[in-house]
């Protein structure tokens, strides 16, 4: 009874997954009049009308009778410009992206088109329209790079560029990961169901995912030819397990080719190939076979050597029957015309099956306009939303065609060179950020009803030429102006500027027209008032001689009181600047190297004071890690735990961010554990001691400070250990402060791989227990000795935590443990730590315990470790214990006699980040 409450639990939680992702679907019929319900799927389609200004609807002359959404198309104009249709994204979160065409029959002599589309400034296919009623799919998996993406249509090279459908399908988390998806989107190259019972497509709703599954039967021109004699179609009604990574269809797997003759092997033409692609074979073993029968088979075309000598025995490789399994090619080079074959091994009485293939090619993404620059294009854009008079296509403002306002260099990272906005009715001030685009060689705003006085533009080395004139401008003109040295036209007159006009901008070198500008004026013109400014000058001296010498006697007493409190600071333990001097007298001039990490090279120092310190310079100077430097004086500047690594002080000098902490003289804790072959092994008690200190840091970090603080990169790397082997949290550079009244923070996922909270991963939102979940992969690392992520120790698609949870849901804690472990420590005690991690890396944080919760089950382990309660110790790998064979005192006995915090402060009280 107990088991099929937990498959109905876990056919509810599926469904109601499945339900959550279609709500999540995106689809548009691209030239429709009106929004609908598709009535074969029973999904929601909705007009671009409202989404998309240009372009017209289009009757299709002979439209997929069995489709709504390919009744009508929308047809772009002939000309050099892009249209494009803005998505909305979840950063980081995988997308399946598809695009549709169906042209329909030709009127009169035309031409089929052919243009290009583009996903961002990504080229992703050219659209040859070659068959009238076909429908052209074009389809990636995209991890998004930010919280919307672009799909654009550009460059006829005949016909009237058109499209049909977009449709934006988010997938689930584990589906389709690679290691190269920072760098490539997944273009789909091929996708076939193998024995399908006719040549319909299968999609939505049998494939909640809303993949397009071609049929084999299918025989068009180039797609799946060559068919092995002998080859034979099965199927099946049984249900097929298909819960793995890519999740097929049900219906995909319930069906198949079988070659009887001992090979299977077809030929179908990849698009763009040759190239790298990912590769997926799906099978299951969906014929019953008897005792004495096998079925065993290789790969033998193309011949990739640690595919091709694998033997393939479905049922085993599945574990049983009606199971799928699902080989992953993760990066193989692919020919244009793909040849592939499966052959029985010599002792098998079966012939090769096959369920579905999958092919993908990895996709280089394009690097799109510089960001600086985008941001002051969308600034100069938002000063004529209520007019609409700039008019952009959309999408990158370079790539794949230039926005009719701009033009851009033809870098690898686009930049943008000139800005044409002449009477396009601006309101408002020049934007500030115009001073970030430093390849920007001209600026045309003339005729405009722009305001206020000239921003700092005195970063646009390379402007050649300006156009001001006919504005509202007021103000001076900046010195700096004379010493822009590409200046060679600038265009001001009919605006309201005052004051003198540069020197350096009179001297030939600039054409320049300032005319009607009544308090604009040279330096000749100021000779008349000479003898005034003198006067007045000699009397302005005089009152500012009496203040200088005020401001030395100031300064005097202020330097006094200054280095008063700096001694009282470095009395009372509160961080404070040290200058560089003073740290290369320390270091001896940074000599002695003992660690580096993400945020530069650490050294060993003694103050003159005789404290040992570790000193870490930052290793370069960019944003993210400027913010970590500023983020981590702030905070260490006010909290104090002393399972905490305390900041002695900071310096900032000579381009140089450094900073100062207490020396912890063991190292840190990842190198106790796998790091160094030279280091004694941490017996357990010690181990507990350390989980203990550790996650009383954080529980400070959490419940002691106001508001409190996210830790966000907790791993064994950032656990310290003192003299005395007790251990402190460090490196709060990507920590965050918790919002007063808010559940979550949305952040950007940061933190380091196999540490970070899934959920926080998804979803972007930032909580106490995404700490939770790290320090559970802490205590996993603690238990068994293994790195978080480690293709040796549990394959490529698993970590610690999968191969952890596997073991203990089967009752088989002794597994897990650390050999050394072995024969030295309490089987109750390790069981104790064991459930409270597991339950730490739970998939929804609030499945999660608190780090209060937390700190108890290590008490309690320690408890147990040192009693003398009868628990056993662990003998050997292969014995095993039942959890439940020794009782165990309840969570609120343990909660009544947990120790009080250790606290040297009674509080932080936090201010918020700036």
């Amino acid at each position: 009874m107990a088991l099929y409450s937990d498959f109905l639990l876990l056919f509810v939680f599926s469904v109601s997954s499945v339900l959550s992702q279609v709500t999540e679907f995106i689809s548009i019929d691209c030239g429709s009049t009106s929004n609908y319900t598709d009535p074969k799927t029973g999904l929601q389609w909705v007009s671009d009308n409202g989404m998309m200004a240009h372009g017209e609807s289009v009757q299709v002359n002979n439209p997929d009778a069995d489709w709504v959404q390919y009744q009508r198309r929308r047809d772009f104009p002939i000309d050099n410009k892009k249209y494009c249709y803005n998505l909305r994204t979840r950063e980081r979160r995988r997308y399946l992206v598809r695009a549709t065409f169906q042209y329909g029959t030709l009127e009169s002599e035309d031409s089929f088109p052919k243009f290009e589309l583009y996903l961002d400034a990504t080229k992703w296919s050219t659209v040859t329209i070659m068959e009238a009623s076909r429908v052209y799919a074009k389809e990636m998996i995209i991890r998004a790079p930010s919280s919307s993406i672009d799909v654009c249509i550009c460059c006829a090279t005949t016909g009237s560029p058109f499209i049909s459908t977009i449709e934006l399908r988010p997938l689930n988390l584990s589906m389709y990961a690679t290691d190269y998806e920072d760098d490539f989107f997944l273009k789909l190259a091929a996708r076939v169901n193998f024995g399908a019972p006719s040549e319909n497509a299968l999609r939505y709703p049998d494939d909640p995912y809303d993949r397009i599954w071609d049929s084999d039967l299918v025989k068009r021109q180039n797609f799946l030819v060559g068919v092995a004699p002998g080859t034979v179609r099965i199927n099946t009604s049984k249900n097929v397990d298909i819960k793995t990574r890519e999740y097929p269809p049900v219906k995909v797997m319930q069906t198949a080719v079988v070659g009887t003759q001992g090979m299977l092997s077809y030929r179908l033409n990849l698009e763009d190939f040759p190239a790298n692609a990912r590769a997926f074979a799906y099978f299951s073993e969906i014929e019953e076979l008897k005792a004495n029968e096998t079925r065993k088979f290789k790969m033998v075309k193309p011949y990739v050597p640690d595919y091709s000598n694998a033997v393939v025995n479905i049922a085993e490789n599945a574990n049983g029957s009606y199971r799928l399994y699902e080989p992953s090619y993760m990066n193989v080079t692919l020919d244009f015309v793909l040849s592939f074959s499966f052959v029985k091994t010599h002792d098998s009485t079966k012939g090769p099956l096959l369920s579905a293939i999958e092919i993908s090619k990895y996709l280089k993404i394009a690097s799109k306009t510089d960001s600086d620059d985008v941001i002051a294009l969308n600034a100069f854009n938002s000063m004529a939303v209520a007019s609409s008079l700039i008019n952009n296509e959309g999408g990158d403002p370079c790539v794949p065609a230039q926005w009719e306002w701009v033009n851009c260099t033809s870098t690898t990272t686009p930049r943008i060179t000139k800005i044409a906005l002449s009477g396009k009715n601006l309101n408002g001030n020049i934007p500030p950020e115009t001073n970030s685009m430093d390849k920007l060689e001209e600026l045309w705003l003339d005729g405009n009803f722009l305001t206020g006085s000239l921003p700092d533009i005195s970063n646009l080395v390379n402007l050649k030429i300006v156009h001001l004139e006919n504005n509202n401008l007021s103000g001076s003109l900046p010195k700096y102006m004379g010493s822009l040295r590409n200046l060679r036209e600038l265009y001001i007159q009919n605006n309201s500027f005052s004051g003198v006009i540069p020197r350096a901008l009179l001297t030939g070198k600039v054409i320049i027209n300032y005319g009607h500008n009544p308090g604009l004026h040279t330096e000749a013109a100021k000779k008349m008032h000479f003898e005034l400014i003198i006067g007045i000058s000699i009397s302005i001296l005089l009152v500012l001689l009496v203040l200088l010498i005020g401001s030395l006697v100031y300064l005097h007493r202020l330097r006094k009181k200054t280095s008063y409190h700096k001694k009282n600071e470095q009395d009372e333990g509160v961080s404070y600047y040290i200058s560089l001097s003073e740290l290369e007298e320390a270091t001896k001039s940074f000599s002695k190297k003992i660690g580096r990490g993400s945020f530069g090279t650490v050294f060993y120092g003694q103050m003159k004071d005789g404290k040992e310190v570790a000193v870490k310079i930052m290793a370069d100077s960019s944003s993210h890690m400027t913010h970590q430097f500023v983020t981590e004086v702030a905070l260490l500047s006010r909290i104090h735990h002393r399972n905490l690594v305390p900041l002695i002080g900071f310096c900032e000098e000579e381009h140089q961010r450094i900073l100062v902490y207490e020396y912890m003289h063991n190292g840190t804790l990842r190198d106790h554990i796998y790091g160094s072959s030279n280091l004694k092994p941490l017996d357990w008690l010690v181990r507990l001691r350390i989980a203990e200190d550790a996650a009383k840091g954080l529980e400070y970090l959490h419940t002691g400070c106001s508001p409190s603080i996210i830790h966000r990169d907790v791993k064994t790397s950032n656990i310290l250990l003192d003299i005395n082997m007790r251990a402190k949290v460090s490196d709060f550079g990507l920590s965050r402060q918790a919002e007063e009244d808010l559940t979550h923070i949305s952040s950007v996922a940061r933190g380091t791989v196999g540490y970070l909270d899934p959920e926080y991963y998804a979803n972007q939102q930032l909580t106490e227990k995404s700490d939770v979940y790290s320090f559970g992969v802490v205590l996993l690392e603690l238990i068994s000795g293994k790195k978080p992520v480690s293709a040796e120790e549990f394959g490529a698609d698993l970590n610690i935590v999968h191969w952890a949870r596997a073991l203990i849901r089967k009752g088989d804690v002794v597994s897990i443990v650390d050999p050394v472990l072995l024969g030295n420590a309490k089987i109750e005690s390790i069981w104790r730590v064991a459930e409270i991690a597991i339950q730490c890396v739970q998939q929804r944080s609030v499945s999660r315990p608190r780090m209060q919760e937390v700190i108890i089950a290590i008490q309690e382990a320690s408890k147990i470790e040192k009693g003398n309660d009868g628990s056993q110790k662990l003998l050997s790998a292969s014995s095993s214990s039942s959890k439940g064979q020794s009782s165990r005192k309840t969570l609120l006995t343990s909660f009544l006699e947990m120790e009080s915090p250790d606290l040297s402060s009674n509080g932080c009280n936090v201010p918020a980040a700036r």
